[in-house]
């Protein structure tokens, strides 16, 4: 019997060290998808974005990553047909209401298609699709929008910054330019991107 219970010790004490451990695992922050910020510097494939958060991120570009730019339109180019993307926030009567609006060029119709949770915002929401309807009211456009699970109507007002997707390359990533980088950590600890969103004329991609 006193055996047995100096057996039982050693297995005890490393399932506490175990359980500590995967506490410590999913206590962990998870690592981001994507980081918005401004240009810092690009040497060769390698991206240096000051995020808005203050951190110096190394992005290496990977040889097929791809560059697109994002140019303000006007809440008029928002058409019944549309396929946009928006992130929305509820509003003081609980409707969405848009942070903001992108319209997809058609090559892009289909992109994402869904809502989900967004990271923009606390309590955002991301939904990809098309317009159905479009009501002009006091506050603005109310849109009536259709994914391939449901619908949505959300708010758009007149502040809420609408824009498209435009052609764009590397040359496009200067100092100072806003960008959205999609992230991805490779094993030794790095970032790599294969896409970049960057603001033109000094636009901060608002998504």
């Amino acid at each position: 019997m006193p055996r047995r219970s100096t057996l039982r010790r050693p297995l005890l004490a490393l399932a506490m060290v175990a359980a500590s451990t995967l506490y410590a695992i999913a206590q962990q922050a998870p690592v981001p998808s994507r980081v918005r910020g401004t240009v810092e510097a690009v040497d060769g494939d390698m991206l240096t974005v000051k995020s808005r958060g203050g951190e110096d991120v190394k992005l290496h570009m990977t040889s097929d990553v791809r560059i697109v730019g994002i140019a303000r339109i006007s809440l008029t180019d928002i058409k019944v047909g549309s396929f946009i993307g928006t992130t929305t926030v509820p509003g003081a009567d609980g409707m969405p209401t848009a942070v903001e609006v992108h319209v997809f060029p058609e090559n892009m119709r289909g992109t994402g298609e869904g809502s989900r949770p967004y990271d923009l915002k606390p309590n955002s929401t991301m939904t990809n699709a098309t317009v159905s309807e479009s009501v002009v009211g006091n506050d603005g456009h109310t849109l009536l929008v259709k994914y391939k699970d449901g619908e949505k109507k959300v708010l758009v007002t007149p502040e809420t910054p609408v824009v498209t997707y435009v052609s764009a390359d590397k040359s496009d990533l200067k100092a100072g330019a806003k960008v959205i980088a999609f992230m991805k950590q490779l094993p030794d600890g790095s970032f790599e991107t294969n896409r970049v969103s960057v603001g033109r004329d000094g636009l901060t991609p608002p998504m």
